[in-house]
């Protein structure tokens, strides 16, 4: 399927006002020129979701974090202790350094991590993950779309982590095991600011998003008189 049938299905199912995902991807090359970000790179991100790509690095990211969990640098010495006893997010700087190992985060053999809105791509080529910023009405109805073909309790997971470990980190490791885990994100209070306040992220890893795109019009999205009502809520919404 390409990008633009996508968006078509999308917007029938979702309505017009629905914002359309990012997708993202490694590259030997950079889609954009982009200034460094310093702390959260989320705050950058408000370009892509404009339609203007964002090209990130370890020069371009200016967070320690950020460049671990995007798989551009090691994890820096600081960062248990940091996030046990500044952020107070795990008990003990052990517990984070433990959580850390268990992501399995490899290091990136390409220098960019690449972000563009869908309808700005020609093709899924290359793409690690599909990033969609989701209101709980919109979370209704991905969430039940990823269930929709499996019984697999862990079909939508929602794990402890900063915002770029849960979009991008545990999006990237289930892509490259061509898992079929959904991850609910942005949880992280670091992150918050940098989203809105009635928004969290659902990445679906590409592996599991060629299959999830085959079953879209089969399910409940298109023509139940359920889903009718919430999507035409999210329809009388703002932009």
């Amino acid at each position: 399927m390409k990008t633009q049938e996508f968006i078509k299905n999308y917007k029938e199912a979702f309505g017009d006002k629905a914002q359309l995902p990012l997708l993202f991807g490694y590259g030997d090359k950079p889609f954009a020129e982009t200034e460094k970000i310093g702390g959260c790179f989320f705050k950058g991100l408000q370009a892509a979701r404009a339609g203007i790509p964002v090209s990130l690095s370890v020069d371009v990211i200016g967070c320690g974090g950020g460049k671990l969990y995007t798989g551009f640098a090691d994890m820096p010495e600081y960062v248990p202790t940091f996030v046990s006893q500044k952020e107070k997010y795990k008990k003990t700087p052990e517990m984070v350094a433990d959580y850390v190992k268990g992501l399995g985060v490899k290091r990136s053999e390409k220098p960019y991590l690449n972000f563009l809105r869908i309808d700005k791509a020609e093709t899924f080529e290359g793409t690690e993950g599909v990033f969609f910023y989701a209101t709980p009405d919109m979370l209704s109805g991905l969430c039940g779309w990823a269930f929709y073909d499996t019984n697999e309790p862990d079909a939508v997971v929602s794990m402890f982590g900063s915002g770029c470990s849960t979009v991008v980190s545990m999006t990237v490791a289930e892509n490259t095991r061509q898992g079929h885990r959904c991850f609910l994100g942005l949880f992280d209070p670091s992150v918050r600011p940098w989203v809105g306040k009635d928004e969290l992220s659902f990445t679906i890893p590409y592996s599991r998003f060629t299959q999830m795109m085959g079953t879209m019009k089969d399910t409940f999205l298109f023509g139940s008189h359920a889903w009718d009502k919430v999507r035409k809520r999210m329809e009388e919404l703002p932009r």
